[in-house]
């Protein structure tokens, strides 16, 4: 008995007050047997849920699941490896081909449904037999769960995905406490939602728009902007930026260089939206007009 104490305290070493009662929760939430599979993009949701359950679970019976397609950064998916390898956690990477849907290239208010079906049904027809893989979760936390622009929700109801953050009620201020306490270096990575969330609904999302708007966000990191959306508007790009980073487009060589490569990336007009940085700006503008 004391072995178990002593083992599930080193478990949990480095975690107090409410970081250490919200791991307990998250992993009070896990299957008690057989390995679990993490749907995992190495945002601080996905990536936390990962390290509670590597914790809880042990390395050997929690692995990641990485998708990889057209809507996926190049940059993202580098800092979800690195990231994997800071929790000590396996990953799987697997394609999805979410692009050959009609419904997901129409782009419709549903899109991200049907890119998460996409994403579960590989998962649940190919790795769980693979992986022997007993259950699936993926990193909905309390407050996506009470957003009404999250359609991907769906598709995990509907592929009987769980999901342990929410479910333990950990807002996303929450999560990344927890994650600061776990020592992760995504704690206070902002969110990163996928390319295709970048165009407009109604127009078709195709991979020659997809590689636009990761030229053009990858040059504005490197011109100095700590986050952003390149929104696509055929030949228009309407930049978003945090609104504490907008005074940056005054200075001159900068705006000449964002100008460039913006052009670079094939838009042949560059815009900025004055109101800043919007989460889920389309999907939102919508849902509140219908």
């Amino acid at each position: 008995m004391a072995t178990q104490h002593s083992e599930e305290a080193g478990r949990w070493s480095g975690l107090a007050g409410e970081p250490l009662a919200d791991a307990l929760a998250v992993a009070s939430r896990l299957p008690g047997s057989g390995r679990l599979g993490v749907a995992y993009s190495g945002g601080v949701d996905s990536a936390v849920l990962l390290a509670v359950a590597v914790r809880a679970l042990g390395a050997d019976r929690a692995l990641g699941l990485l998708a990889v397609s057209d809507s996926l950064a190049r940059d993202e998916l580098a800092g979800a490896r690195a990231t994997a390898q800071e929790i000590g956690a396996a990953v799987v990477e697997f394609s999805t081909h979410e692009g050959d849907n009609p419904a997901y290239r129409r782009n419709d208010v549903d899109r991200c449904f049907h890119c998460k079906d996409e994403m579960f049904t590989v998962i649940d027809s190919r790795l769980v037999a693979e992986h022997g893989l007993a259950a699936v979760a993926y990193g909905e936390n309390a407050d996506d769960a009470a957003r009404i622009d999250r359609p991907g929700a769906r598709a995990a109801t509907e592929h009987a995905v769980l999901r342990p953050l929410a479910d333990a009620g950990l807002t996303k201020r929450r999560v990344r406490a927890l994650a600061r306490a776990l020592g992760l270096s995504v704690a206070d990575k902002p969110a990163a939602p996928c390319l295709a969330s970048r165009i407009p609904h109604g127009q078709e999302v195709t991979p020659a728009k997809l590689k636009q708007v990761e030229a053009g966000e990858e040059a504005l990191r490197d011109l100095g902007f700590t986050d952003s959306r390149v929104r696509h508007h055929c030949d228009i790009a309407r930049l978003e930026v945090p609104a504490a980073e907008l005074a940056l487009f005054a200075d001159a060589e900068r705006r000449d260089a964002v100008l460039a490569r913006l052009r670079a990336a094939g838009f042949a007009y560059v815009t900025v939206d004055l109101a800043g940085l919007q989460s889920g700006a389309f999907t939102l503008q919508v849902l509140r007009r219908g």
